[in-house]
């Protein structure tokens, strides 16, 4: 006789962090985003009844400020599962002390891990191109840092950055700093299978079948458009000292039941 596996016993999940977490660029038609936190809390309250849900990321967010507004909250909410992803958008200042942003995310572990049955980390996705090469030795040693943390404090981690499919331009958005519905997907996949649950797509990694790519036209017009959109307004925002989350509330900010919809 065959038996159903036994899901792991996860009632309840904070998430903390910066846009990527907030949900970024998976638009709904409402104008809110989902995001592979949202995807992953439904799938989690599917199988747990009473399943409690809090989202604390705020798009824009540095690793200092992770830990000022939203590390404490979560300890306190004493979840089952904690997710916390930060200092991405250190890493891709043009001035960033890596000393002090690993120090800041090992605060963070530190505080967090005790909190919960389980912290998750990440190692965030990385794509090709001239802008992210620049920063590419950062965020590895970020990700470095990440491994030593999960080691020292028990937490899982998720490794986006090593999956080959998570480099493919299409799973990310027109800004391309944030990956689309179907990228989102893929991580809150990467996730739940750190989590121990039984897989729902084996195939996570793999890469999407090969397309034409696109003609030299369609590129420059795909530049300029990125340029006019999204690069300018970040560089405004920089040389400002602004961010877009400024004044923004957290994307759920108590630790409430959930049915969302995946």
């Amino acid at each position: 006789m065959q038996t159903n596996p036994v899901s792991p016993p996860y009632s309840s999940l904070v998430a903390v962090g910066d846009s990527f977490t907030e949900g970024m660029s998976d638009l709904l038609p409402d104008g809110s985003y989902r995001g592979w936190a949202d995807v992953l809390a439904s799938r989690m309250a599917a199988r747990t009844p009473g399943f409690r849900y809090a989202n604390l990321a705020v798009r824009g967010k540095l690793i200092g400020q992770i830990v000022d507004e939203q590390v404490d909250v979560a300890a306190a909410m004493n979840a089952d599962v904690i997710t916390l992803v930060g200092g991405l958008n250190d890493t891709l200042r043009p001035k960033c002390d890596m000393g002090r942003v690993k120090g800041l995310l090992t605060e963070a572990v530190e505080r967090l891990a005790p909190s919960c049955k389980q912290l998750v980390l990440m190692r965030s996705p990385g794509r090709q191109g001239p802008v992210l090469e620049r920063f590419r030795p950062r965020m590895e040693e970020l990700f470095s840092c990440v491994d030593e943390l999960a080691a020292r404090h028990g937490a899982v981690v998720a490794d986006l950055y090593g999956a080959p499919s998570l480099a493919d331009p299409r799973l990310w958005d027109v800004d391309r700093l944030h990956l689309t519905a179907q990228g989102h997907r893929r991580v809150a996949e990467a996730v739940w299978q750190a989590l121990g649950y039984e897989p729902e797509d084996t195939e996570w990694r793999v890469p999407m079948p090969a397309t034409p790519p696109p003609g030299w036209v369609t590129r420059r017009v795909a530049d300029a458009r990125f340029a006019r959109r999204h690069l300018l307004p970040w560089i405004g925002r920089r040389l400002t000292g602004r961010s877009s989350g400024d004044g923004r509330p957290a994307k759920r900010p108590e630790l409430l039941p959930y049915e969302g919809r995946a």
